[in-house]
Parts: structure tokens; C-alpha cells; sequence
């Protein structure tokens, strides 16, 4: 099995980029999109639609921002919208998919560039997040968290790690978050394969950032300790265009 996420910044700019064709040729079993940037209602389903597919969405309650989506070729056991947070939860961050041996959280973790107050809200997006698994792990739950978790954990994880230790994104405190998923029991895929590997999930659109590869890795695949035999694979697909993301995937037994 192999599952995909990606934040697509914006499911119709993505959408007229070849977006569906993409999924068609690549035929991922589960893909978890963020950042869709659309309201309840705002886009007709059937242009949400892929041949294959049962599709889920979170919207914000504010229009163009925020979103998760899911696409799934098997139909999940359940599905739900968040963690049970009212403050959290009406961002649309979150899309929790029960499959047979595993439970899948989707989730857009918010962005703190933006002043004292959002970077407040995405520390306590974290640790709300970082206190259900713990809960639904020791309820015997086997993990995969997959999404823009927004920021870079070490300096072998973005091109300048000097230049923005003082920036949202790659400050002590949002690094430190990571660290507490490490240590409460979950791996990242991508580093658990390949500890050594310089490689990229995001770019910024100036200065050509993506031509020259100065880019960070925001995007993960954390799954539980107990279920990491399971992974045999984790992937960054950066030769996959259409957003200042590229997709990352991991292959499941």
C-alpha cells in the first residue's frame, strides 16, 4: 500500500495543473491533501471527483484559507473531522480515517510566521495534536500522521538553518514540538530510511528557490513505533510540480 500527502496550496490552482492526471497515473491507495483553500460548498463536488476515489473535506470557516482533503481508494471504517477541539477543529486541519490495522490523521498544522498570537495557536495546535495520539496509541491504535507539519526539524532539514533560526518555521520551540512526537513514541519514516539525506518538501516562490533547491522538509510521515516495521519505504517527490510543495509518500506493507 502506498500512502501520499501533499500540500497542493490551493485544490483549484492545482486542479487546472494537472492535478487529477497525476493521481490517475500514480494511483496512490490513500493521498492526504493540505492547504485547499476553498469554503463548504464553494467548489461543485463533482469537480473534486476522481475516478477510483472516495473523497473526504475539512474547510475552515474562513473562505480561502486552511483545508485538508482525503482520497482513498478503500472506503475507510469511519471518518471524523478533527480532534474534538473546538478551537482547532474549526480551522478544517484535520481528517481522522479509520482503516482496518491503522488509523490516518490528514493534517495541516498551522503556520506562526504571522506574530506572537498564531505561533501561541500552532504550539497548542501541537501539543493537543501530540496528547490524542498518545491517547489513541494507548488505546491501541497504530498511527500514520501525514501533512505540513511546518516546520523543519534539524539543520540537515532546510538549505539555510543559520539564516533562520530566529524565524518561525525553524525556531527552538516548534523544533522542540517534534522532538516530544519522537519521544512519545513515533518515528519519522523519511529519516528512519534515510538518516543522512539532504532533501527537500517546500520552496519558497521567490528568488527561484526551487531551480537553485534551497528549500526546507516540512512535510512528514510520523507513524507509531509499533507499526514502523510495517514501512518499507519513504519518499519526497520532488520532481512532482504544480505547488510550492511536492508530495511525499510512504509504502506500507
Amino acid at each position: 500500500m502506498k500512502i501520499y500527502s501533499w500540500n497542493v496550496n490551493g485544490i483549484r490552482a492545482v486542479l487546472q495543473k494537472g492535478f487529477k492526471e497525476w493521481v490517475s497515473a500514480e494511483q496512490p491507495d490513500i493521498l492526504g491533501v493540505q492547504e485547499t483553500k476553498i469554503a463548504a460548498g464553494q467548489i461543485a463536488a463533482a469537480e473534486l471527483e476522481i475516478a477510483g476515489y472516495h473523497s473526504y473535506w475539512s474547510c475552515g470557516e474562513r473562505k480561502g484559507y486552511s483545508g485538508v482533503g482525503l482520497y482513498t481508494k478503500e472506503k475507510p471504517r469511519a471518518v471524523s473531522y478533527g480532534i474534538g477541539i473546538e478551537e482547532f477543529d474549526r480551522e478544517g486541519r484535520i481528517i481522522n480515517a479509520e482503516y482496518p490495522g491503522f488509523r490516518l490523521l490528514t493534517i495541516y498544522f498551522p503556520n506562526g510566521q504571522s506574530g506572537d498570537e498564531r505561533l501561541t495557536y500552532k504550539l497548542a495546535f501541537y501539543d493537543a495534536i501530540i496528547d490524542y495520539c498518545r491517547q489513541r496509541t494507548a488505546a491501541g491504535d497504530n498511527l500514520i500522521i501525514g501533512g505540513d507539519f511546518n516546520t523543519a526539524h534539524r539543520a540537515i532539514d532546510l538549505k539555510n538553518p543559520q539564516q533562520n533560526e530566529n524565524y518561525s518555521g525553524f525556531l527552538p520551540v516548534e523544533r522542540a514540538k517534534l522532538d516530544e512526537f519522537l519521544t512519545a513514541g513515533f518515528v519519522d519514516t523519511f529519516r528512519h530510511f534515510y538518516p543522512e539525506k539532504v532533501q527537500y518538501s517546500w520552496w519558497t516562490y521567490r528568488f527561484s528557490a526551487r531551480a537553485r533547491d534551497v528549500g526546507w522538509r516540512i512535510d512528514y510521515f510520523y507513524v507509531s513505533d509499533r507499526f514502523a516495521a510495517a514501512v518499507r519505504d519513504a519518499q519526497i517527490l520532488g520532481a512532482v510540480t504544480g505547488s510550492d510543495h511536492c508530495p511525499i509518500a510512504v509504502v506500507i506493507e
